[in-house]
């Protein structure tokens, strides 16, 4: 099992009839590509390309910086992320499509399917330096293709195998890795468990997923924290249905990292971050099809009933300062 669209431009297509209207407004309103250039210095040469600013991507794709001569670095990022970077004479500009970019010698992206990423890409191309792509978060069958000719930094051998590497290096998570790192406190009393909403995924219908997740919390009275991405009008409108039922939602905007309790979700991060940070974490679906099976087994997650899925591996090399030294090497 692996990727259900093997090439870009057939996971585009899919993108577009996922939303239609965004696909509409995109033709009618095309929107020039843009950013910030953050540079270490005027011979800045390894370019770091990110298209957000979440923390799946600001531990894959910033937290290298710190292990990287800052001289050598420059960021092409949406917004600026100057107060981000580890404390140097930064420079930065505003930055527009067909501007250039400076002395580039390698190029570390997330992938180029989103705007800036496929700029970083295209310089790559263009100028007939390495690209390295850097996993951000876990795989399942609608990730995106990998950039060709470019070399995976990935979490483990198996999402290697998963994306269809051709050439890859496993460094591990620097997400898992930074969760481990604020071990949960140990508490008196047993905190109810939270249910980490998806109702955004692609994967799976949302009437499933809104199912699983009522089902869950009712029977077990956990409390309901969605996504960041549920803003849409169909999730506020189930979030308010909801809490009419007498669902408890969290809506705090309080970091994964302050849960004291329990985590259960379908296939989200948090279960392995929650534990990575010690807490017990399930996930659950009723019916699950065979995709979200291997999923599950893939990363290790328990079912909800079983024992708590097992903190991560660390590896021996911490990930941010492994990409950095992949970067330094091909650069």
């Amino acid at each position: 099992m692996g990727l259900r669209y093997a090439d870009l431009s057939a996971w585009r297509r899919w993108q577009r009839r996922r939303h239609p209207l965004r696909a509409v407004r995109g033709r009618l309103r095309p929107v020039r590509t843009a950013g910030v250039l953050t540079r270490g210095s005027a011979e800045a040469d390894l370019l770091v390309v990110l298209d957000g600013l979440s923390p799946s991507n600001r531990a894959a794709l910033l937290a290298p910086v710190a292990a990287l001569a800052p001289e050598r670095v420059a960021v092409l990022s949406p917004v600026p992320v100057v107060d981000l970077l580890p404390e140097h004479g930064w420079s930065e500009q505003r930055w527009g499509d067909g501007e250039p970019l400076g002395p580039v010698s390698a190029v570390l992206t997330a992938g180029h399917y989103l705007a800036l990423g496929a700029v970083g890409h295209a310089e790559a191309r263009r100028r007939d330096v390495p690209e390295l792509v850097v996993q951000h978060g876990l795989l399942t069958p609608l990730a995106p293709p990998l950039p060709p000719g470019a070399t995976l930094l990935a979490w483990s051998a198996a999402d290697a195998d998963f994306w269809g590497a051709e050439r890859a290096e496993i460094v591990g998570s620097q997400l898992l890795h930074d969760a481990a790192a604020h071990p949960a406190p140990a508490t008196a009393s047993s905190p109810p468990l939270t249910y980490l909403g998806q109702l955004h995924g692609a994967e799976l219908p949302r009437r499933d997923l809104a199912a699983a997740a009522e089902a869950f919390c009712a029977a077990h009275g956990a409390t309901y924290r969605p996504h960041p991405a549920e803003r849409d009008r169909a999730s506020r409108r189930t979030h308010a249905r909801w809490e009419a039922s007498g669902m408890t939602l969290d809506r705090s905007d309080e970091p994964l990292s302050a849960l004291t309790g329990g985590v259960v979700s379908v296939f989200s991060t948090g279960v392995l971050e929650a534990a990575a940070r010690g807490l017990p974490a399930w996930v659950d679906l009723p019916t699950p099809p065979a995709w979200l099976e291997e999923f599950w087994d893939r990363y290790a997650m328990r079912p909800w009933g079983s024992d708590p899925t097992p903190a991560p591996a660390r590896p021996a090399v911490e990930p941010a300062r492994a990409v950095a030294a992949a970067l330094e090497a091909i650069g």
